[in-house]
């Protein structure tokens, strides 16, 4: 499947989340700005928690919101794309707010995923997934690997 059919709107989303009702959905989000070995190993290992991944892009305005100015280095369509290229990642779906709420709650999935740097009672969300019967989990991350330590290194 080319890359960009893999990248819906919400409303797409919504309804093959109705045609994957029997399968186990996992959901993560974030900034994914430059893709890295800690984000492959991050989303490969969510996605081993079920049958099919949706991961949630933060939109520019976002991620320069939450991580300063000079960021996203890379915009949202080269991001999911990216994003998007990986195998085991099935949707890639874009959100402008501070936190995927919104996404969460129209589309209730069976597990959610963030990262170890996470408590699961801080996890947006988790109330919802849970209160639903699903999962909330988190993920080890892979130590050393960051945008922002890239970025550092770059500019050094």
């Amino acid at each position: 499947m080319p890359t960009a059919d893999k990248i819906l709107t919400l409303e797409t989303l919504i309804k093959r989340r109705q045609d994957w009702k029997d399968q186990k959905v996992v959901f993560t989000n974030g900034c994914f700005d430059i893709l890295h070995l800690g984000h492959v190993d991050y989303l490969e290992k969510a996605a081993s928690k079920g049958d099919k991944l949706i991961v949630a892009l933060n939109r520019d305005a976002s991620v320069s919101k939450l991580k300063g100015p000079n960021r996203p280095v890379n915009n949202e369509h080269a991001r999911a794309r990216i994003v998007a290229a990986l195998s085991f990642v099935d949707v890639v779906v874009f959100f402008s707010e501070d936190t995927p709420l919104s996404l969460i709650k129209q589309l209730i999935p069976d597990i959610l995923v963030k990262g170890s740097d996470y408590k699961i009672s801080n996890i947006v969300g988790a109330d919802i997934v849970m209160e639903n019967g699903g999962k909330v989990e988190t993920i080890e991350l892979v130590d050393g690997y960051s945008t922002t330590n890239i970025i550092n290194k770059i500019n050094q």
